[in-house]
């Protein structure tokens, strides 16, 4: 092979199939990684131009709306001053826009552009008509939303006064006229009635007989206990009137104030009736005097209070000051948000979430 020389040609090491098969693979791998360079290189130089395209696009673009803009503004901009005013601004919408606009919703406008604050557009501020279209309707919008905000504040506020109205008018807390004054302390007599036998020493001498004083006082009484069951009907017809929410606020609350007096001679009763059996059965004996004095103090103490409320109601002041009593009933009292709309009971529950409600909403607006 070597025929005597040390050195292999190229021709002759190439020329043998074997060599050649042992050296045809690395020869393929480098013409491979040079095609696939080139396909890059070839990407990459199209992307590039890609790019520089869209740019050039873009910057033509840019120039054709600054070119529309800047033709834009040349027409609004109708005394040249290099400057849109509020008027420019309102003629040249109305122009281009073909309608009619107000002069708040162009100073609108003029507001949301002006970036200056100057009052006037200059060439960099003024956007374009379509832009100015959009940022119109947009205000249109929210005009319309806020109209329709307030035309619905405004049902809500109606329906409420409407509500409190029927309320008013189903609860009657008007102020009492002159005939709702004299009729409110009628509810008194039945109290009345009922402590004149605590005032038997009073209205009678010590024989017995009646001072003159006490003739009227002891007529009215006797009458009083010759009808059956006097005290339970009249307890009851006036429990009947003071839940009436027909009449008059002042009517109800000495109906429900003369119950509450008539059952409080109830206790001076239970003790008189106890210290008048007990004691002797233990062989101590009350003095007169003491029960004299207990006796007439009941009286006096009640009728001092029926004075209070007689005058008091004639001149159509509430007589709510007795201790005790006027508090009771004034608890008792229904009140315009116990009852709905249509004159229906509320229950206590339903009330306080109602007011737990409008707790909450009003922590809300703070």
């Amino acid at each position: 092979m070597f025929n005597g020389s040390p050195a292999l040609s190229y021709q002759k090491f190439f020329s043998s199939d074997e060599n050649s098969r042992i050296m045809q693979p690395p020869l393929q791998m480098v013409n491979d990684s040079f095609d696939e360079d080139d396909e890059i290189s070839i990407l990459m130089a199209k992307a590039a131009q890609l790019r520089a395209e869209a740019a050039k696009l873009e910057a033509e673009k840019a120039q054709s709306i600054a070119s529309a803009a800047e033709k834009a503004f040349k027409q609004f901009d109708t005394d040249n001053d290099g400057e849109i005013s509020l008027e420019e601004l309102k003629k040249g919408l109305e122009k281009n826009l073909k309608v009619e606009l107000s002069d708040k919703r162009v100073k609108d406008l003029m507001a949301a552009f002006d970036a200056s604050g100057d009052g006037k557009l200059q060439q960099d501020e003024f956007v374009g008509v379509n832009i100015f279209r959009n940022k119109l309707e947009s205000l249109v919008r929210d005009e319309k939303e806020s109209a329709k905000q307030a035309a619905e504040a405004s049902r809500k506020e109606e329906e409420a006064a409407m509500l409190a109205e029927a309320r008013v008018n189903f609860l009657n807390e008007k102020l009492p006229t002159s005939t709702d004054k004299v009729v409110s302390v009628l509810p008194y007599l039945f109290p009345l009635l009922d402590s004149l036998q605590y005032a038997r020493f009073l209205l009678t001498s010590e024989d017995g007989t009646p001072n003159p004083i006490g003739i009227p006082f002891l007529i009215l009484y006797t009458l009083y206990r010759k009808v059956p069951f006097s005290g339970f009907v009249a307890f009851f017809a006036i429990n009947f009137l003071s839940g009436n929410p027909k009449l008059n606020r002042l009517i109800r609350f000495n109906s429900q104030q003369a119950i509450f007096l008539d059952i409080a001679l109830i206790f001076p009763g239970l003790i008189f009736g106890i210290a008048g059996s007990a004691l002797p059965a233990i062989g101590v004996e009350l003095p007169k005097i003491v029960t004299e004095v207990s006796s007439d103090a009941t009286f006096v103490v009640v009728a001092i209070a029926i004075i209070y409320c007689t005058v008091s109601s004639l001149l159509g002041v509430e007589p709510n000051k007795l201790p005790y009593i006027s508090q009771s009933v004034d608890d008792r009292m229904p009140t315009l948000d116990m009852f709905d709309e249509k004159g229906g009971f509320v229950p206590r529950d339903r009330r306080e979430g109602k007011d737990d409600e409008k707790d909450d909403d009003s922590d809300k607006k703070k």
